[in-house]
């Protein structure tokens, strides 16, 4: 499955947030802040420090992500052009798109790393080889 032509670029955008001296209140709703639908969330916490997660891109799958506690960085290399990215604010959501391997590192001690993605899980959507990243996206 060739995904070189692969349009969207992987972009970090600000939701709106209302508050006043109560606290606030940060809202995501998908097809305007989100280029998509959401069908499955799921979150991660607990991270140690030093260890770093996700190391895969996607065929299909799109997500958000958002640090609602504390901070993290991801790498991020679509075969073009390798960045880092900082969440710590839970107003930042990365719109992470399926041709930009990810990898999740230097989580805070709180860090609670939402994720929203547009498809239900699916082993075969994964891409875990950077080979095969650089086969599918580099062209």
């Amino acid at each position: 499955m060739s995904s070189s032509s692969y349009e969207y670029t992987s972009q970090l955008i600000k939701i709106s947030e209302l508050g006043d001296e109560r606290g606030m209140l940060a809202v995501i709703e998908e097809h305007k802040d989100l280029p998509f639908e959401i069908k499955r969330v799921f979150y991660i916490y607990g991270t140690k420090h030093d260890i770093r997660r996700g190391f895969h891109a996607h065929y299909k799958t799109r997500q958000a992500l958002v640090a609602v506690a504390g901070s993290c960085k991801v790498y991020l290399d679509n075969a073009k052009r390798k960045t880092d990215v900082l969440l710590d604010n839970p107003a930042k959501v990365l719109i992470l798109e399926p041709n930009d391997w990810h990898e999740m590192y230097d989580f805070s001690s709180d860090c609670v790393l939402l994720v929203l993605a547009s498809h239900l899980y699916d082993a075969e959507d994964y891409i875990r080889d950077y080979s095969v990243f650089l086969e599918v996206y580099d062209s």
